[in-house]
């Protein structure tokens, strides 16, 4: 790949940094709208988002100037495809069946599309996340999540 400036844009992980950045800022507006303690959350991971995309660029245009070769978008494009797959189906768990059924049966296929195979960790790890979600947020914060459409027909 030449190191011209319009090339050294085209590398994937710029690309990939700067429509991580374009998403995160599309997403931020809605929580200009939602009560200060609700949009803390999405608001924080959000910004945190931009900034690691930030610096995933900065870092990759970095490599760009010393005539680094771009690295090649994935090793494995199935499993990043799976994985986007899985965050739609979650989205989608979250508004029909709940946040907190969605949430148990997404944790463990996504820790086993990426290789851990462990039962016993798998179902560990689901109960870990699920009880810190409810502490933190059902618990200490009374925020209330999707309870999803199936349950309310």
């Amino acid at each position: 790949m030449s190191n011209t400036l319009s090339s050294r844009w085209l590398r994937p992980e710029t690309l990939t940094a700067v429509g991580t950045i374009l998403v995160a800022g599309a997403f931020l507006r809605p929580t200009l709208d939602l009560r200060p303690m609700s949009a803390l959350l999405p608001a924080a991971m959000l910004i945190a988002l931009a900034v690691l995309a930030a610096t995933l660029m900065i870092l990759d245009q970095r490599k760009a100037a010393k005539g680094q070769a771009a690295e090649p978008m994935t090793k494995a494009p199935r499993r990043v495809l799976g994985a986007f797959a899985l965050i739609v189906l979650y989205t989608l768990g979250v508004d029909f069946v709940g946040f907190y059924l969605a949430t148990a049966v997404s944790v463990p296929l996504v820790a086993y599309a990426f290789g851990f195979r462990h039962p016993g960790g798998l179902a560990a790890a689901t109960l870990i996340v699920l009880a810190d979600i409810w502490l933190i947020f059902s618990f200490a914060m009374s925020q209330e999540f999707p309870t999803g459409r199936f349950w309310s027909m």
